[in-house]
Protein backbone atom coordinates (compact mmCIF):
# COMPACT_ATOMS: atom_id res chain seq x y z
CA UNK A 1 0.00 0.00 0.00
CA UNK A 2 1.29 3.63 -0.97
CA UNK A 3 0.00 6.79 0.17
CA UNK A 4 0.69 10.16 0.92
CA UNK A 5 0.93 11.31 4.35
CA UNK A 6 2.15 14.64 6.36
CA UNK A 7 4.90 15.27 8.78
CA UNK A 8 4.53 17.86 11.21
CA UNK A 9 5.92 18.21 15.40
CA UNK A 10 5.63 20.60 18.44
CA UNK A 11 8.53 21.06 19.90
CA UNK A 12 10.42 17.90 18.78
CA UNK A 13 7.12 15.60 19.52
CA UNK A 14 6.73 14.46 15.87
CA UNK A 15 3.81 13.35 14.23
CA UNK A 16 3.02 11.31 10.90
CA UNK A 17 -0.56 12.59 9.98
CA UNK A 18 -2.85 10.46 7.85
CA UNK A 19 -5.89 12.06 6.37
CA UNK A 20 -8.61 10.17 5.75
CA UNK A 21 -11.20 12.50 4.88
CA UNK A 22 -11.48 12.04 1.03
CA UNK A 23 -9.69 8.57 0.75
CA UNK A 24 -10.22 6.11 3.79
CA UNK A 25 -6.39 4.56 4.35
CA UNK A 26 -7.24 2.16 7.20
CA UNK A 27 -3.97 0.91 9.05
CA UNK A 28 -3.52 -2.45 10.93
CA UNK A 29 -1.67 -2.43 14.43
CA UNK A 30 1.14 -3.66 12.90
CA UNK A 31 1.81 -0.98 10.16
CA UNK A 32 1.22 1.77 12.33
CA UNK A 33 3.83 0.43 14.88
CA UNK A 34 6.31 0.01 11.37
CA UNK A 35 5.48 3.55 10.64
CA UNK A 36 6.11 5.07 14.06
CA UNK A 37 9.59 2.94 14.20
CA UNK A 38 12.22 5.08 13.96
CA UNK A 39 14.15 2.58 11.35
CA UNK A 40 11.21 3.13 9.10
CA UNK A 41 9.58 6.76 9.07
CA UNK A 42 9.50 7.51 12.89
CA UNK A 43 6.99 9.54 15.04
CA UNK A 44 5.63 9.68 18.70
CA UNK A 45 1.88 9.64 17.52
CA UNK A 46 0.21 8.62 14.11
CA UNK A 47 -2.80 10.67 14.11
CA UNK A 48 -5.99 10.38 11.62
CA UNK A 49 -7.93 13.13 10.55
CA UNK A 50 -11.60 12.48 9.75
CA UNK A 51 -14.75 13.77 8.44
CA UNK A 52 -16.91 15.71 11.04
CA UNK A 53 -20.63 16.72 11.74
CA UNK A 54 -20.25 18.83 14.41
CA UNK A 55 -16.45 20.12 13.77
CA UNK A 56 -14.15 20.94 11.25
CA UNK A 57 -12.64 17.43 11.86
CA UNK A 58 -12.66 14.54 14.11
CA UNK A 59 -8.96 13.18 15.35
CA UNK A 60 -7.35 10.05 16.41
CA UNK A 61 -4.81 9.45 17.96
CA UNK A 62 -2.43 6.34 18.18
CA UNK A 63 0.92 5.67 20.26
CA UNK A 64 4.57 4.49 18.70
CA UNK A 65 3.24 0.39 20.33
CA UNK A 66 0.26 0.76 18.23
CA UNK A 67 -2.03 1.45 21.41
CA UNK A 68 -5.22 4.15 20.77
CA UNK A 69 -4.54 7.52 22.91
CA UNK A 70 -7.27 9.51 24.22
CA UNK A 71 -5.67 12.68 23.90
CA UNK A 72 -2.74 14.20 22.52
CA UNK A 73 -2.24 18.32 22.87
CA UNK A 74 0.81 19.14 20.58
CA UNK A 75 -0.76 16.50 17.51
CA UNK A 76 -4.17 19.10 18.00
CA UNK A 77 -2.50 21.83 18.01
CA UNK A 78 -0.52 20.66 14.70
CA UNK A 79 -3.54 19.51 13.30
CA UNK A 80 -5.79 22.64 14.13
CA UNK A 81 -2.41 24.53 12.14
CA UNK A 82 -3.13 22.26 8.95
CA UNK A 83 -6.65 23.13 9.09
CA UNK A 84 -6.20 26.51 9.45
CA UNK A 85 -4.00 27.10 6.14
CA UNK A 86 -6.35 24.40 4.38
CA UNK A 87 -9.85 26.43 5.40
CA UNK A 88 -7.95 30.15 5.39
CA UNK A 89 -9.46 30.72 9.01
CA UNK A 90 -8.02 31.51 12.18
CA UNK A 91 -10.42 29.54 14.55
CA UNK A 92 -10.35 25.68 14.22
CA UNK A 93 -12.78 22.99 15.85
CA UNK A 94 -11.61 19.18 16.57
CA UNK A 95 -13.55 16.37 18.19
CA UNK A 96 -11.06 14.32 19.81
CA UNK A 97 -13.40 11.53 21.27
CA UNK A 98 -16.40 12.92 23.22
CA UNK A 99 -14.40 16.60 23.44
CA UNK A 100 -14.58 19.43 21.16
CA UNK A 101 -11.52 21.06 21.35
CA UNK A 102 -11.41 24.73 19.89
CA UNK A 103 -8.40 26.13 18.95
CA UNK A 104 -6.82 29.79 17.26
CA UNK A 105 -4.11 30.57 14.97
CA UNK A 106 -2.18 33.09 16.44
CA UNK A 107 -0.53 36.30 14.80
CA UNK A 108 2.81 34.83 15.90
CA UNK A 109 2.09 31.41 14.26
CA UNK A 110 1.79 29.62 17.57
CA UNK A 111 -1.60 28.08 18.16
CA UNK A 112 -3.53 28.10 21.35
CA UNK A 113 -5.99 25.03 21.69
CA UNK A 114 -8.21 24.87 24.95
CA UNK A 115 -7.76 21.09 26.70
CA UNK A 116 -10.85 21.94 28.95
CA UNK A 117 -10.79 20.97 32.78
CA UNK A 118 -8.78 18.82 34.61
CA UNK A 119 -9.67 16.05 36.48
CA UNK A 120 -8.02 15.19 39.90
CA UNK A 121 -10.58 12.28 41.27
CA UNK A 122 -8.96 8.60 41.84
CA UNK A 123 -12.17 7.18 39.41
CA UNK A 124 -11.61 9.82 36.49
CA UNK A 125 -7.44 9.55 36.65
CA UNK A 126 -8.40 6.47 36.65
CA UNK A 127 -6.17 5.09 39.86
CA UNK A 128 -7.44 0.99 40.68
CA UNK A 129 -7.71 2.42 44.61
CA UNK A 130 -9.40 5.34 46.41
CA UNK A 131 -6.14 6.58 47.23
CA UNK A 132 -4.62 10.61 47.43
CA UNK A 133 -4.37 12.06 44.04
CA UNK A 134 -2.13 14.68 45.85
CA UNK A 135 0.22 12.63 47.08
CA UNK A 136 -0.05 8.88 45.71
CA UNK A 137 2.46 7.08 47.73
CA UNK A 138 4.67 5.89 44.79
CA UNK A 139 8.37 6.10 45.35
CA UNK A 140 10.99 6.58 42.44
CA UNK A 141 15.18 6.46 43.09
CA UNK A 142 17.50 9.04 41.34
CA UNK A 143 21.18 7.84 40.35
CA UNK A 144 22.33 8.00 43.60
CA UNK A 145 19.68 5.41 45.17
CA UNK A 146 17.81 8.40 46.70
CA UNK A 147 14.17 7.41 47.32
CA UNK A 148 11.56 10.51 46.35
CA UNK A 149 7.90 9.22 47.10
CA UNK A 150 4.86 10.75 46.17
CA UNK A 151 3.51 11.46 42.56
CA UNK A 152 0.27 13.47 42.06
CA UNK A 153 -2.65 11.77 39.69
CA UNK A 154 -3.97 14.23 37.11
CA UNK A 155 -6.13 13.22 33.75
CA UNK A 156 -5.93 16.16 31.55
CA UNK A 157 -7.80 13.72 28.60
CA UNK A 158 -5.47 10.69 29.95
CA UNK A 159 -3.95 10.09 33.02
CA UNK A 160 -0.12 11.50 34.02
CA UNK A 161 1.62 11.33 37.17
CA UNK A 162 4.16 14.11 38.36
CA UNK A 163 6.79 14.31 40.30
CA UNK A 164 8.38 17.39 41.30
CA UNK A 165 12.30 16.61 41.94
CA UNK A 166 15.30 19.19 42.14
CA UNK A 167 17.13 18.03 39.45
CA UNK A 168 15.39 16.09 36.64
CA UNK A 169 19.12 15.33 35.22
CA UNK A 170 19.60 13.12 38.43
CA UNK A 171 16.85 10.54 37.11
CA UNK A 172 16.74 8.04 34.84
CA UNK A 173 13.43 8.50 33.31
CA UNK A 174 13.96 5.66 30.56
CA UNK A 175 14.18 3.44 33.84
CA UNK A 176 11.42 5.12 35.82
CA UNK A 177 8.96 5.54 33.03
CA UNK A 178 8.16 2.20 32.12
CA UNK A 179 7.72 1.24 35.67
CA UNK A 180 5.50 3.66 36.70
CA UNK A 181 3.42 3.83 33.41
CA UNK A 182 2.48 0.26 34.27
CA UNK A 183 2.38 0.31 37.60
CA UNK A 184 -0.91 -1.66 39.01
CA UNK A 185 -2.02 1.60 40.17
CA UNK A 186 -2.90 2.14 36.78
CA UNK A 187 -5.19 0.12 35.21
CA UNK A 188 -4.87 2.43 31.80
CA UNK A 189 -1.67 2.99 32.31
CA UNK A 190 -0.15 6.32 32.19
CA UNK A 191 2.00 9.08 31.29
CA UNK A 192 5.47 10.29 33.57
CA UNK A 193 6.72 13.47 34.02
CA UNK A 194 9.78 14.65 36.08
CA UNK A 195 9.43 18.76 36.89
CA UNK A 196 11.85 20.67 38.30
CA UNK A 197 11.09 24.20 39.76
CA UNK A 198 12.66 27.17 38.31
CA UNK A 199 10.99 29.75 39.60
CA UNK A 200 7.29 29.38 40.47
CA UNK A 201 6.18 30.44 36.91
CA UNK A 202 8.51 28.12 35.40
CA UNK A 203 9.29 23.90 35.06
CA UNK A 204 11.54 22.33 33.30
CA UNK A 205 10.30 18.53 32.48
CA UNK A 206 11.22 15.00 30.79
CA UNK A 207 8.31 13.05 30.18
CA UNK A 208 7.70 9.26 29.51
CA UNK A 209 4.50 8.98 27.26
CA UNK A 210 2.46 5.82 28.06
CA UNK A 211 2.65 3.60 24.68
CA UNK A 212 5.53 6.19 23.47
CA UNK A 213 8.27 6.19 25.55
CA UNK A 214 10.93 8.95 26.23
CA UNK A 215 9.90 11.58 23.86
CA UNK A 216 11.27 15.73 23.61
CA UNK A 217 8.11 17.18 24.46
CA UNK A 218 4.17 15.93 25.52
CA UNK A 219 1.29 19.28 25.52
CA UNK A 220 -0.72 17.28 28.24
CA UNK A 221 1.85 16.48 30.56
CA UNK A 222 2.61 20.17 30.23
CA UNK A 223 -0.88 20.96 30.86
CA UNK A 224 -0.71 18.32 33.73
CA UNK A 225 2.58 19.89 35.05
CA UNK A 226 0.97 22.81 35.07
CA UNK A 227 -2.02 21.69 36.70
CA UNK A 228 -0.31 20.15 39.48
CA UNK A 229 1.97 23.27 40.17
CA UNK A 230 -1.16 25.31 41.11
CA UNK A 231 -3.17 23.08 42.25
CA UNK A 232 -4.16 25.14 45.45
CA UNK A 233 -4.91 27.98 43.49
CA UNK A 234 -5.13 26.50 39.67
CA UNK A 235 -7.78 29.86 38.62
CA UNK A 236 -5.92 32.62 36.61
CA UNK A 237 -2.36 31.06 37.09
CA UNK A 238 0.47 31.02 33.44
CA UNK A 239 3.13 28.38 33.96
CA UNK A 240 6.21 28.10 31.38
CA UNK A 241 6.51 24.26 30.64
CA UNK A 242 10.54 23.78 29.20
CA UNK A 243 11.22 20.78 27.24
CA UNK A 244 14.59 20.78 25.55
CA UNK A 245 13.65 22.31 22.24
CA UNK A 246 11.13 25.38 23.55
CA UNK A 247 9.10 26.30 26.03
CA UNK A 248 5.12 25.69 26.18
CA UNK A 249 2.92 28.34 27.81
CA UNK A 250 -0.09 26.59 29.99
CA UNK A 251 -2.84 29.71 31.24
CA UNK A 252 -5.71 28.24 33.20
CA UNK A 253 -8.84 30.85 33.15
CA UNK A 254 -11.28 31.31 35.17
CA UNK A 255 -13.22 28.50 34.93
CA UNK A 256 -10.30 26.23 35.00
CA UNK A 257 -10.35 25.72 31.24
CA UNK A 258 -6.83 25.36 30.31
CA UNK A 259 -5.35 26.59 27.29
CA UNK A 260 -1.75 25.64 26.12
CA UNK A 261 0.29 27.63 23.45
CA UNK A 262 3.20 26.83 21.50
CA UNK A 263 4.79 26.52 18.36
CA UNK A 264 4.41 23.84 15.70
CA UNK A 265 7.03 22.72 12.70
CA UNK A 266 5.98 23.51 9.02
CA UNK A 267 4.00 20.83 7.16
CA UNK A 268 6.28 18.22 5.54
CA UNK A 269 4.49 16.08 2.68
CA UNK A 270 5.60 12.39 2.95
CA UNK A 271 5.19 9.23 1.18
CA UNK A 272 4.56 6.06 2.94
CA UNK A 273 5.05 2.50 1.05
CA UNK A 274 4.16 0.11 3.57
Amino acid sequence: MEFKALKMDGLGNDFVIIDQRQKNIALSKDQIIRICDRDFIGCDQLIYIKNSNNADAELEFYNSDGSGSDACGNGTRCVAYLLSKEKNKKNISLQVGSKQLNSKLLDDGQVETIIGVPKTDWKEIPLSENLDTKNLGLSIKDNNNKETVGGIGINVGNPHTIFFVNEIQNFSIEKIGPEIENHKLFPERCNFTLAQKINKNHYRVKVWERGAGLTKACGTAACATAVAANLENLRNSRTEIEFSLGKLIISIDENKQIHMKGPVSTIKEIDINI
